[in-house]
């Protein structure tokens, strides 16, 4: 079996398993709880949050802990845009207002992305996190005294000015308010399929052989002539825009959101889920995404003990899926099915070299 067949397997299986996950909630979405059922769309943006991040991380080889912030701008940036058409010109049409407000959030999240990007990018290994980590807490405390109304068909806009005329959509601290909740379930499945498509093409194109290269060895891309900072910054702005879409999606599934929902703490959350999932497995990172996100949830019948078991088993799973041991235990799955492979193949050359015999 060549690679190009494992990874077009591997890309089958990522998206049959996305896939058969919406079926199945479908299907069993009467009999969910109240709880699990409000889960579905915040599990949807944090996969997305899971993916685009270990697009840095694990195929890009950089550590940025910053991720939050781009899911902020992408929420506050699809929140004034979905309540701008709303009050200034009257769009009853939410799945219009939605799309609208994804695209936005995106394409502001790849703005800042390119920005921030520019001068960090330049730097490497603990620094770069050190500088993300500063911007995602930068953009929160900006977002705190960001205000805007709409009047009219007007939007308008002030910093630490809370005297705006007309209807107001954020609010400084307070956040965004009267968003309305306007995010379903299946757009946050069509915005899944996107992300994986958007990815797992990247990788497996020139450009992410090229990204690969950087991560694999700096030194050696830039003496066959690699830019390592454009190919850094095409995988950082990719998941800055993947982060912002997801952001708005996950914004306009609340009547009110406070910047303070993006601190330091989510980012490092987003880490985890690309850390336990394996880093660089794309597929990895939404299992881990799902579970980690629906299990505070499942353990809710713990009522005090919930998040100390929470932490327990998360770090039972760390432990797990990152010891020798563990390792051994795939590494060797592996080696049974490549053997087989082998056999197969040797089975094959030696049928084939009998046919020819007889036939001569």
């Amino acid at each position: 079996m060549n690679a190009r067949t494992k990874k077009l397997i591997y890309n089958s299986v990522t998206f049959g398993i996305v896939i058969l996950a919406f079926v199945l909630c479908n299907m069993f979405y009467g009999d969910m709880s109240r709880s699990l059922r409000g889960q579905l769309i915040p599990i949807c943006c944090w996969i997305v949050m899971a993916v685009s991040l270990n697009l840095v991380v694990g195929i890009s080889g950089e550590l940025s802990l910053g991720h939050a912030g781009f899911m902020s701008i992408g929420a506050f940036s699809g929140i004034v845009v979905s309540g701008w058409m709303l009050h200034g010109f009257q769009v009853e049409d939410e799945t219009l207002r939605l799309v609208i407000a994804i695209v936005v959030g995106g394409v502001m999240a790849g703005i800042f992305g390119v920005l921030i990007g520019i001068p960090v990018l330049r730097l490497r290994g603990d620094y770069l996190a050190i500088v993300t980590l500063a911007f995602g807490e930068i953009i929160r405390n900006v977002l705190n005294c960001v205000y805007a109304s709409v009047e009219g068909e007007k939007l308008i806009l002030g910093f630490i000015d809370p005297n705006l005329p007309g209807k107001m959509l954020l609010n400084g601290p307070n956040g965004a308010v009267s968003v309305g909740k306007i995010a379903t379930f299946a757009a946050g499945f069509i915005l899944i399929l996107i992300a994986l498509a958007v990815v797992l093409n990247l990788v497996n194109s020139r450009t992410g052989r090229a990204i690969m290269a950087t991560r694999d060895n700096r030194i050696a891309a830039e003496s066959v002539g690699i830019n390592v900072t454009k190919y850094k910054m095409i995988a950082f702005v990719t998941a800055a825009v993947l982060a912002g879409m997801a952001g708005a999606l996950y914004g306009l599934n609340y009547s009110t959101l406070i910047p303070g929902k993006f601190k330091f703490d989510q980012s490092i959350n987003v880490l985890v889920f690309v850390v336990l999932g394996g880093i660089g497995n794309t597929l990895g990172s939404i299992i881990s995404a799902t579970v980690l996100t629906m299990l505070p949830e499942l353990l809710r019948e713990f009522a005090d003990y919930r998040m100390l078991v929470y932490a327990v088993l998360l770090i039972a799973m760390m432990l797990i899926t990152n010891t020798p041991a563990s390792r051994a235990f795939f590494n060797n799955l592996k080696g049974i099915f490549r053997r087989k492979d082998l056999e197969q193949t040797v089975r094959g050359s030696r049928a084939a070299g009998k046919g020819a015999d007889r036939n001569e």
